[in-house]
């Protein structure tokens, strides 16, 4: 060993760093110890790999060497962190390394590189083709440029984390779409981001070195720099502002936008520097006014609208009507439930629609729901809405049909279809305004006003157990009673007219003329299925109809005087009513149920008891076939 090795390695790597440093650590290490090899490692725990950060081996340098520690001398120093030597005999002990073999190794030591928290970082060590003896001036050196490697390693390690941490800010702040400047008090830009161009229109410029009032309106200026006044002024901590109704900033070809911003101010070195964050609001402000505007006129021409058609969609000009419709103008504007009655095809939704339209709530949505016609299991989940996987089939989140409804209206048609457990869940809603999703344990709030509709008797059946009470008076605040159109006689001429056109108009065809004898026979039949069977008789009449006229024998069912006596008695008066001095008598309501009955019967004995499709009673009596099995459901009436 050199007189002075420590003096010898000192001054062999006392200039250089990184690299260069451990290179010239291990070429000199082996000198002064007149070994064949020595390297120096970093390790890689997850892989129990080491890779040489320099190896010399035979007089020169090997590169890229790395390997497995396990089986060889290098893992005792990785498991113990503590220095290993092995003077003699190294290739029996170690039998597994076949790299001694190629080396000839005879002796080794080797120190770890540990972390100021004791973690391995890798190893130094040298290797012999001669004994090596054990010396304490040996251990002493190996052991402090060990610690010198450590330390070595440490700072090249923290100056990748700096620089890769540098390298994600700058991408971080280059990827931000707003512009990002940093100035000097005297608003000399320092620093700008790749957005500024872009957003200052100015591509073929170099912000660097400029001033930031080149780029902002004369009173943004001042606005600024008062800011930063105020800025300065405030403790460390909260230096820092939005600034109230933005800056005017300028492009590069002299035209100004509007532009939120916000402002920051710190220390470095004992200079004071600002950072404005500023975005072009512009398109934003834009289409702000347009969309105020577009509202404004949708507002108008609404306006507009009901001042032509004082009830859209709702045609008539009967007694009857006009009370309804007078009871739709009291109740509309208040938040109070409605219930409206009436038989099938007298247009309960259309008076629904016509409550929500008047009320206060006419801009939010008007959900609506047929009871009957979703299956006893789904109500519940279609109301109040389910969580994923609340039961089978529930793969994803819903909201159900009330929180659609949430600051509008919601129509309930066909309420008296409801089950029980369904109905103590919806007078829930109706009391306190409040639901729980299925499958869930938090609670809903909701602010809906309830329409509701049917066909059936809902106090009757509340007497029966069929329907709960509290319910039927929370709903029936304020019922409206629809007149069937046998009621409205004298609307059947304008109805009748109405869907005429609006066959002509689809298909394109002449109008035709309605004649007396055609409405004297529009009047004369009772319409079991009013102004739903009103329009799918006319829509018959025009399809069979030629020559500028409508084809009524083919369209309008038979009448009551066509039916044999056998089929048409109720308490031994024929179903039609007796004629007196040119007028019908006027039948319970219980003899018009079983006219209804009478009626359906017929209908399903003519089509072989189908229902719906080509063919069926719902067909030949113009109903929807989910109205016929409901009616077919309240009437009792069963296949044979």
């Amino acid at each position: 060993m050199a007189a002075d090795p420590f003096e010898q390695i000192l001054a062999g790597t006392a200039a250089h760093t990184g690299s260069d440093f451990f290179k010239s650590l291990v070429e000199n290490l082996a000198s002064v110890l007149g070994t064949r090899g020595a390297w120096v490692t970093e390790y890689h725990e997850n892989e129990r790999k080491l890779c040489a950060l320099a190896f010399w081996y035979d007089s020169g340098f090997v590169d890229k060497y790395e390997y497995a520690i396990e089986g060889t001398p290098c893992e005792m120093v990785i498991e113990s962190k503590k220095l290993f030597h092995i003077p003699d005999n190294l290739i029996e002990l170690f039998p597994k390394d076949s790299d001694l073999v190629s080396m000839n190794g005879v002796s080794y030591m080797g120190a770890p590189l540990l972390d100021t928290d004791g973690t391995i970082l890798g190893h130094l060590s040298v290797l012999h083709d001669k004994q090596l003896q054990r010396e304490k001036r040996l251990v002493t050196l190996f052991n402090i440029f060990a610690s010198r490697a450590a330390s070595e390693l440490r700072r090249i390690r923290k100056e990748e984390a700096v620089r890769e941490r540098e390298i994600k800010l700058s991408r971080l702040i280059n990827s931000a779409m707003d512009a990002i400047i940093e100035f000097r008090h005297d608003l000399g830009i320092t620093h700008y981001n790749a957005s500024f161009k872009q957003v200052f229109r100015c591509a073929d410029e170099n912000p660097g070195g400029q001033f930031l009032d080149r780029f902002l309106g004369g009173e943004s200026v001042k606005k600024l720099q008062g800011l930063m006044s105020e800025l300065t002024a405030r403790p460390e901590g909260r230096r820092y502002m939005w600034i109230p109704g933005g800056l005017t900033a300028l492009c590069g070809k002299g035209n100004s936008f509007e532009a939120e911003a916000t402002l920051s101010c710190y220390s470095m070195n004992g200079e004071r520097y600002f950072s404005l964050i500023l975005r072009n609001v512009t398109d934003r402000i834009e289409a702000e006014r347009r969309i105020d505007a577009l509202q404004a006129e949708t507002a108008y021409l609404r306006e507009e609208l009901r001042a032509l058609q004082q009830f859209d969609e709702i045609v008539g000009r009967s007694g009857a009507l006009m009370r309804v419709l007078k009871d739709v103008q009291q109740v509309a504007p208040t938040d109070a439930s409605v219930l409206i009655y009436g038989e099938t095809g007298t247009g309960k939704e259309l008076i629904a629609r016509a409550v929500h339209n008047y009320s206060m709530r006419r801009d939010q949505a008007l959900i609506k729901v047929n009871c009957a016609a979703i299956p006893a299991p789904l109500i519940e989940s279609e109301f109040f809405g389910h969580e994923k996987g609340a039961f089978t089939g529930a793969t994803a989140k819903r909201n159900g049909r009330f929180s659609l409804a949430d600051g509008g209206s919601i129509f309930l048609d066909e309420i008296g279809e409801l089950s029980l457990d369904v109905q103590a869940k919806l007078l829930r809603v109706l009391q306190e305004g409040e639901f729980e999703p299925v499958g869930s344990s938090s609670t809903v709030q909701v602010d809906v006003r309830i329409i509701a509709a049917t066909n059936r008797d809902l106090l009757a059946m509340s007497r029966e157990g069929k329907f709960r009470e509290d319910l039927y008076y929370r709903l029936n605040v304020f019922p409206i009673q629809l007149p069937p159109l046998r009621e409205r006689t004298d609307d059947i001429a304008d109805l009748a007219g109405i869907f005429v056109q609006q066959c002509a108009r689809k298909t394109g065809r002449k109008l035709p003329v309605l004649t007396h004898d055609d409405i004297n026979r529009l009047k004369r039949y009772d319409w079991p299925g009013n102004v739903r069977e009103l329009q799918n008789v006319m829509e018959r009449a025009f399809i069979t109809g030629t020559e500028g006229r409508i084809n009524l024998d083919r369209a309008l069912p038979e009448t009551p005087s066509e039916i044999t006596a056998s089929q048409t008695q109720v308490n031994g008066r024929p179903i039609g009513g007796e004629r007196v001095a040119g007028e019908m008598t006027v039948r319970t309501a219980r003899e018009m149920e079983e006219i209804e009955r009478q009626n359906l019967n017929l209908a399903l004995s003519k089509s072989n008891w189908k229902i719906s499709g080509s063919g069926g009673a719902a067909e030949l009596l113009g109903l929807p076939p989910t109205t016929l099995s409901s009616r077919m459901k309240a009437l009792g009436i069963r296949k044979p």
